[in-house]
């Protein structure tokens, strides 16, 4: 399924918001509810955009690990992803980040390579993408 440049606009620019601020998201991924932390965005070698991101809550097709898990990283296409909110939470990852991923071959943002988190811009809390 092949989405609209200007369709995924919006989500790329909550998901850099998300990374660059250290801030969790809420979102819709194939229907389903997560809750995000988004680590790296990027291409894959088929230059389709992805984010690794530790999912620490909602809902999962291959199940949920407790929070901490390294079990629960996730590599998801961003053109999968709707309904996206940055959230007032605290940021989660897993011990294991820095262990070799293979879902983006070119990095666009990469959370470790961002400077100290600052506020974003003001942005609803209750507007969705």
């Amino acid at each position: 399924m092949s989405v609209p440049v200007r369709a995924l606009e919006p989500v790329h620019a909550r998901v850099r918001a998300a990374i660059l601020h250290r801030r969790p998201i809420a979102a819709l991924y194939r229907g389903r509810q997560r809750l995000l932390c988004p680590h790296l965005l990027g291409w894959n070698r088929q230059r389709r955009l992805q984010i690794l991101c530790y999912q620490y809550g909602g809902d999962s097709e291959s199940g949920l690990q407790p929070v901490g898990s390294s079990d629960n990283w996730r590599c998801l296409a961003v053109d999968n992803l709707s309904h996206v909110e940055l959230l007032d939470d605290s940021w989660r990852t897993a011990e294991n980040r820095s262990r070799p991923q293979n879902c983006i071959e070119e990095v666009e943002l990469d959370v470790d390579a961002c400077p100290t988190p600052t506020p974003p811009a003001a942005t609803p809390k209750s507007a969705k993408l």
